[in-house]
């Protein structure tokens, strides 16, 4: 007769994605050994020290007083297993195979947990991928540790249970004290903490206007300007007036934090990301891998703003790796045992001096560079890459009189949420029959664009005027039309039309933005 061996599921994270995995416990006679195989890292074999413990303390049997071996199984074996998440299901295995608990259904269920000393269970990373996972599966229940359930119960059809310590859970499991179920999740988007509000900021209203722009439309954006003039507050109250992510994006961004391990409060980031990384950042860092790959910062600020000041001080690798994602929303890291796609659909907001001195062509103080000097330091921002930002903007000195004069500007950034949400709604009507499902015109494709953007006869004359003499590429093309796009959507404002015209007017701004590359 075939022994049944006890057989539990957990799962191991790929990138941002999770992996089924069956934990196995096989005892047999002879002397005392804990093993466990199927690939597993120093932090799964250290499981076996942890679980002992656990058990012992909680009252149960641990595995060192059995004068047995014991083998534990994490299938399938050539997918490699990292971390702690595994503790509870190896310690559920474990009891079962040495009848210290009742049999019971396991088809149905997903144990993650980490166990400390005493048998309480510790938080783990990537509960959200996993309960998607489970969902994907049809698995019906999932046990995680009490400090992951509110991220987990976001996701419906799964009945998500709470598990405090060992002991809680060997009592639901044997039926004596029912855990209960973790109510689901209610996601209620909002705007993000700013350190700048818009209201702060005195004067620079064509740079007001195109982060408005920006914000409407989801576009990339680069602002050069003498030191001093504003660029770096700008760029951090524009995260203030990005419209709440939906609840969709808002799964999304968490899924990525929470695989990470950087989800600390454990609940929903319910506002979009804003993520400044300093520029001597290394490669792996911004586009993501190294050796267990995990996301990089383009992926944290995927579905919202990645500021990157300063910018040709950056390594050139590091920019010129940006040019792939920010064409697909994507970024594909691939190592020698496996290739991973990590989700990396964000805005650039970027801001550089026009000089190494920072004042070529600063109004009041004189540039020291050569004109060699000055080619060298604005050529770092390779033209391919500068082709993919649609709104490239100077930004002026500001005049100390208008800095001694009171801001008037206190309700801007309130009406400029307003502006932005009314664009924004026009736009989620537009592409409501669009699969798979995108949010702004800047995710448009060229076919999109084509089928979606309607010109005036004055636009369409303007259009083949300038492209006569001007060089445009025909990415540069595309972009200028979604801009034009988003400019029509502003100007529309009421929401009730799904496609407004694009007029002369909003292509000729929508060109002026081009400027610094054509």
């Amino acid at each position: 007769m075939i022994k049944q061996v006890p057989r539990l599921y957990s799962a191991e994270l790929d990138g941002i994605n999770a992996e089924l995995i069956e934990v196995e416990a096989d005892l047999n006679v002879g002397l005392h050994s804990f093993n466990i195989v199927g690939l597993a890292d120093k932090a799964v074999s250290e499981a076996k020290e942890r679980v002992n413990s656990a058990l012992k303390n909680c009252g149960i049997k641990p595995p060192t007083k059995e004068n047995r071996r014991i083998t534990i199984n994490l299938a399938p074996a050539d997918i490699k297993k990292i971390g702690s998440r595994f503790d509870l299901s190896i310690a559920l295995a474990y009891l079962l195979a040495s009848d210290q608990l009742k049999r019971f259904d396991t088809e149905d269920k997903i144990f993650i947990g980490e166990l400390s000393l005493d048998g309480t269970l510790r938080p783990v990373n990537g509960c959200l991928s996993i309960t998607l996972l489970a969902k994907q599966k049809g698995i019906r229940q999932i046990f995680v540790p009490e400090a992951n359930a509110v991220e987990a119960a976001a996701i419906p059809d799964v009945k998500v249970m709470p598990v405090r310590n060992l002991n809680q859970l060997i009592e639901h499991l044997e039926n004596i004290k029912i855990i209960p179920k973790q109510p689901i999740t209610m996601i209620e988007p909002g705007y993000p903490p700013s350190l700048v509000t818009l209201g702060e900021i005195k004067g620079q209203a064509a740079a007001k206007r195109a982060l408005l722009v920006a914000a409407a439309g989801g576009h990339n954006m680069i602002m050069t300007g003498s030191p001093g003039t504003g660029k770096t507050m700008i760029a951090q109250a524009f995260a203030s007036i990005l419209p709440p992510p939906t609840i969709e994006e808002s799964i999304e961004i968490t899924r990525i934090y929470s695989a990470a391990g950087l989800n600390f409060n454990n609940s929903f980031i319910n506002h979009r990301p804003f993520r400044a990384p300093h520029h001597s950042a290394s490669r792996i860092s911004i586009i993501g891998g190294g050796t267990n790959p995990k996301p990089g910062e383009i992926s944290l600020a995927h579905r919202g703003v990645l500021f990157l000041d300063e910018t040709p001080e950056f390594h050139r690798d590091v920019l010129e790796g940006l040019r792939q994602p920010l064409e697909s929303g994507s970024v594909h890291v691939a190592r020698v045992k496996k290739t991973l796609t990590f989700p990396a659909r964000f805005m650039l907001v970027a801001a550089m001096n026009p000089c190494p001195c920072g004042y070529f062509d600063d109004s009041e103080k004189e540039c020291r560079c050569t004109a060699n000097e000055v080619f060298r330091y604005q050529k770092k921002v390779s033209g391919p890459l500068l082709d993919r930002i649609d709104i490239q903007l100077e930004v002026p000195r500001i005049p100390i009189e208008e800095l001694r004069t009171k801001s008037t500007d206190d309700n801007i950034e309130k009406f400029m949420r307003e502006q932005v949400m009314k664009a924004r709604l026009i736009q989620e009507k537009r592409f409501t029959h669009l699969k798979p499902k995108i949010f702004s015109n800047a995710e448009m494709s060229s076919k999109q664009v084509d089928g979606t953007v309607r010109l005036e006869s004055g636009a369409e004359e303007l259009l083949k005027q300038t492209l006569e003499r001007a060089f445009v590429s025909a990415r540069g093309y595309y972009r200028i039309l979604k801009v034009a796009q988003t400019i029509a959507d502003l100007a529309a404002a009421s929401g009730q039309e799904i496609s407004p015209t694009v007029k002369k007017e909003h292509l000729a701004e929508a060109f002026q933005y081009r400027l610094k590359n054509e």
